[in-house]
């Protein structure tokens, strides 16, 4: 059965309540899946996938609702996401499906997709939530990729690996605003992609290996939320690059500006030094 753990909360009563409720329609539908469960699962699992549909449009509608009040940047990738989510549940179909085993085989199967969806979309998204600057805020400034001093944990190695991500994001956005014009942009775009996924899932390790050698607590969390940045990173719809090279671009900048600010101000530095 899956917990909901501190590191699953945002801060946010309301949220975190229907995000509890989730992990309870989910706990459910391993008990359903269990080998002890004797019995057909067919009206079982059709009120799972109802619950799950009618507790989507309601969560994300209040959701999205407060994150339109607090104009929050992450708005359009979170509205992404959840239309994501909606069309799985429902497009996962059971229909004559009198077989038991095949019925656990299948909602095995969704049991494995609402704990991806869970921990990588509440760690890298959720908790983001009402915690970065509102967008205009940072994207003003001249160069809103610079790596400032706000940002130092003081981990020489920690730091000297951010300022390289950083780099990254700066040549994504010099390339958006003043390269562009010269091609469509997909080859680019894809290129700063990979570079960006080799270079991240470096820094990742380098710092958990630091974090399992000075045995700190956050490491399971860090975990996490690394494995869902990565993941974000790996599951990029390309069709999307090709069909909107520029758009993309956009809002490839506003996430992982995102993404790294928040993870370095409110997770990162509270890694503790080495003694």
């Amino acid at each position: 059965m899956f917990q909901f753990t501190q590191d699953c909360m945002i801060g946010m009563p309301e949220i975190d309540e229907e995000h509890r409720h989730l992990f309870e329609i989910m706990n459910h539908g391993i008990y359903l899946a269990d080998g002890t469960y004797t019995g057909d699962r067919y009206a079982a699992i059709k009120d799972l996938l109802d619950d799950l549909d009618d507790y989507a449009e309601q969560h994300f509608a209040h959701e999205e609702a407060y994150m339109e009040q607090i104009r929050d940047p992450e708005l359009i990738l979170q509205r992404n996401q959840h239309m994501i989510f909606r069309d799985k549940i429902r497009a996962w179909s059971f229909t004559d499906i009198d077989d038991q085993e095949e019925q656990k085989k299948l909602l095995k199967e969704l049991m494995e997709y609402l704990a991806r969806w869970l921990y990588h979309h509440i760690i890298s998204s959720d908790a983001m939530i009402g915690k970065l600057p509102k967008l205009e805020e940072w994207m003003v400034k001249e160069n809103p990729c610079e790596f400032l001093d706000e940002y130092r944990t003081g981990i020489s190695f920690v730091d000297e690996e951010h300022k390289e991500l950083f780099r990254i994001t700066d040549k994504a956005n010099k390339y958006l605003h003043h390269d562009f014009v010269y091609g469509n942009g997909y080859d680019e775009i894809t290129g700063i992609l990979v570079e960006l996924k080799d270079y991240t899932k470096r820094h990742f390790k380098d710092e958990e290996d630091y974090m399992e050698r000075i045995h700190y607590d956050g490491l399971a969390a860090q975990r996490r939320a690394h494995e869902s940045f990565i993941d974000r990173l790996e599951n990029v719809d390309l069709d999307a690059v090709d069909g909107d090279p520029k758009v993309y671009l956009e809002s490839l900048i506003e996430f992982l500006l995102g993404w790294l600010i928040n993870h370095i101000l409110y997770t990162d530095k509270k890694i503790p030094l080495e003694e």
